[in-house]
């Protein structure tokens, strides 16, 4: 199953994200709502992901929550459409946050952190494998954690992420955190 199998979910996917996630064509995947929330119900038929990620099998990726040291997201890649986005929220960190809700924020200040994982992908799963891990969805939240080193602001030396891995990798590991602000 790869993105462009899931056209017709996407596009009646705004009647709700509920709905959208008990669709019986997303049961057999058995991803997290987090990952469903944030990959496929907010990007599913974005053109840039379709582009970078729609020769991936859905089916095989298995998604676990991990800790990743800061250092591992300094040169972390995202997908070649989106070349250079992460850097670009790095340059503005306060102001990038300042757009978020308040609590988010507030979480950066004293945990030095995200609030709401991103996601993640192992390299080896793509069209041009590569090594190491990939932004899938969150930008933004790297390019803050990015910024806010360079401007020497409070930043926690390891991070939640969800990462998808080959199958045969890892299980679902991820608690239900679907609704949280980014």
């Amino acid at each position: 199953m790869q993105l462009s199998d899931l056209a017709p979910l996407m596009a009646r996917r705004r009647e709700s994200y509920d709905r959208f996630r008990a669709d019986p064509a997303l049961v057999p995947l058995h991803w997290p709502d987090d990952v469903l929330e944030q990959f496929l119900f907010d990007h599913g038929d974005n053109g840039a992901f379709v582009h970078d990620y729609g020769s991936i099998d859905l089916r095989n990726i298995r998604w676990q929550r991990e800790t990743i040291p800061v250092d591992d997201f300094k040169a972390m890649p995202t997908g070649a459409s989106d070349a250079g986005s992460i850097e670009s929220y790095a340059k503005n960190p306060v102001y990038w946050v300042g757009l978020r809700p308040q609590q988010v924020g507030q979480h950066w200040e004293e945990h030095g952190t995200w609030l709401r994982p991103p996601i993640l992908i192992a390299r080896q799963l793509l069209s041009s494998p590569g090594t190491g891990l990939q932004v899938l969805e969150g930008r933004t939240r790297v390019g803050v954690l990015r910024g806010r080193l360079r401007k020497g602001l409070y930043v926690a030396s390891h991070h939640q992420a969800g990462v998808g891995h080959p199958a045969a990798a890892g299980t679902v590991t991820w608690p239900n955190m679907a609704g949280r602000p980014c």
